[in-house]
């Protein structure tokens, strides 16, 4: 985490934002240009480039606003404390660490732009849960880490589109798939990619005994159409069938839902929640589409592994992260050993700590 400093400290020369004055600037003299749109897809890839330059260097800006402020009241509750004694200022150090709280918590988001390094991370996401074996056990996790996932995209302000949601035989989900849009969204849900355990007493075991689930989480970014290359009919199997929603509380519920399998790679995606079959089955094909994306890169970066003599840490199958629940509680995860025992406010979409730690313990490997 970077120090807390007045201008001249370090984190101002991390976040640079000289650099993101120069950038802004330059695209703007661009945007300026005659003839800029007659090409749409350049000048709308240029346009995001700038709105989101700009929106780093307002974020920077009020994160130095607030650093700033922090800084005056850790001064003022210090001669507080001096002079009155801690007691009588309690109340004055309480919303002076609160102050420092967020003002750490923006620094941390600052941070995290920085360490961003892949082609699609800025964009949006697709996260598709699958439950593992253990029947009704496995999909009330599956539905368990679906909430999690969505509490936490609202938290982040972003937007979330459930495209699919398979209700299991008695509770919970046998398939899941939402869009997350916002702001470097796929570079913050990659972190998640790989199997998720669950240790619990079963509420559905009249025993009471303790049962072990896994959850698989597939993370692919969301590309636009021009940016994909046709996929040829040939090697697609197309089917067709009625949705079904966990409860009605997911999806709509039509009779034009699809699957479509690319069965070179065995890839499915699917989609039930738009009105029309035609609708379901263009969302179905993008959605493909930014899956065999995925698919792609992380054949490249396991290739990449091997060649370095590696063993890839997020291999997929792999179990990243582990949520006890019983008899004690604790959830960690076991690529950066971060772990906190409040287990129900990272179920309730407190998972920023781990996706942080997780990005921070990537960028340190190179």
């Amino acid at each position: 985490m970077p120090k807390c400093g007045k201008s001249s400290s370090g984190w101002v020369i991390i976040f640079d934002p000289a650099a993101l004055e120069k950038q802004a600037a330059e695209l703007e003299i661009r945007m300026q240009q005659p003839g800029f749109w007659s090409d749409q897809s350049a000048a709308a890839g240029l346009s995001a480039d700038y709105r989101r330059a700009k929106r780093r260097l307002e974020r920077f800006r009020a994160t130095a606003s607030e650093v700033g402020d922090s800084e005056a009241m850790v001064e003022m509750a210090r001669e507080a404390v001096a002079s009155h004694g801690l007691e009588t200022e309690a109340d004055f150090l309480d919303e002076t660490f609160q102050a420092l709280e967020n003002t750490l918590a923006q620094l941390e988001q600052l941070e995290e732009e920085r360490l961003f390094r892949g082609e699609y991370d800025e964009g949006d996401a697709v996260l598709t849960i699958h439950p593992g074996a253990g029947g009704t056990e496995s999909q009330d996790w599956a539905e368990m880490l679906l909430r999690m996932y969505l509490r936490w995209a609202d938290r982040r302000g972003f937007s979330t589109e459930i495209n699919e949601a398979t209700a299991g035989d008695e509770a919970g989900l046998k398939s899941a798939t939402v869009t997350v849009h916002g702001e470097n969204a796929y570079g913050l849900l990659s972190s998640e990619r790989g199997v998720h355990r669950l240790v619990r007493i079963s509420p559905f075991d009249a025993a009471k005994r303790r049962h072990t689930s896994f959850a698989a989480v597939e993370v692919s970014p969301l590309v636009e159409e021009e940016a994909t290359a046709e996929i040829d009919e040939k090697e697609l199997r197309i089917e067709t069938y009625r949705a079904s929603g966990a409860g009605g509380q997911h999806v709509n519920k039509t009779d034009s839902a699809v699957r479509i399998t690319h069965i070179l790679t065995g890839v499915v995606a699917q989609c039930q929640n738009e009105r029309s079959q035609l609708s379901n089955k263009n969302t179905a094909m993008k959605l493909l589409k930014s899956k065999l994306i995925e698919l792609k890169e992380r054949q490249r970066a396991e290739e990449m592994e091997k060649e370095r003599g590696e063993l890839a840490e997020i291999a997929w199958g792999s179990q990243i992260r582990s949520y006890v629940l019983a008899p004690y509680q604790m959830i960690k995860d076991h690529r950066t050993g971060h772990e906190t025992g409040n287990a129900q406010a990272v179920l309730d979409g407190g998972i920023d700590k781990f996706i942080h730690q997780y990005l921070v313990f990537k960028a340190a490997k190179g």
